[in-house]
């Protein structure tokens, strides 16, 4: 989007983490603010509107209606817990969160590297958004624990969903994506 443009875009302006979508790990979109590749967003024109704010969060009429209905699917990263991550930014600093979201990144190109067989980026990257650091850790060293010498990266990949799916399970969360009702 023209004259659009933030320091942060690992953050978005809306409180996703573009740094874990699969979009902006395959370089297709530079993350919110980053450059050429940004799609139209009203979000995005409402900043300018408000000053070149860089997250929605410092703006005095926050939250508005905008944001309402924003939350009810995903896009290429799940929406639902974009409040929660706001709340956290604000509670730790946006960068020390945006630190965390760099090293659950860090863990993603890992995942991508050693298991995606072609079909599992968006899975990956939820498994990176929705679960934590530790378990992220704990499902690559239970992964590599099984992993046999020479074993092709079909099966690695299987495991890895495998594993992933078990401890989102665990957790009372589901790695799909929400489509918008009637879709």
């Amino acid at each position: 989007m023209k004259d659009f443009s933030r320091s942060i875009t690992m953050f978005s302006l809306c409180g996703l983490n573009c740094g874990l979508c699969p979009m902006n790990i395959g370089k297709y979109c530079p993350g919110c603010g980053g450059g050429s590749g940004n799609q139209s967003c009203a979000i995005a024109r409402c900043s300018l509107l408000h000053g070149k704010i860089e997250f929605c969060f410092l703006c005095s009429d926050y939250p508005c209606l905008k944001l309402e209905e924003f939350d009810s699917a995903d896009s290429f990263i799940p929406h639902c817990r974009r409040k929660e991550d706001i709340s956290k930014a604000i509670e730790i600093g946006v960068d020390n969160y945006v630190e965390e979201i760099r090293q659950k990144r860090a863990l993603l190109e890992l995942l991508i590297a050693e298991y995606d067989d072609g079909r599992n980026k968006t899975l990956f990257s939820l498994a990176a958004y929705l679960l934590d650091m530790n378990e992220l850790e704990a499902a690559l060293k239970e992964a590599k624990k099984e992993e046999s010498p020479g074993e092709d990266k079909k099966n690695r990949a299987k495991r890895i969903c495998r594993i992933l799916k078990e401890k989102a399970d665990n957790k009372g969360i589901v790695l799909k994506l929400r489509k918008k009702s009637g879709s």
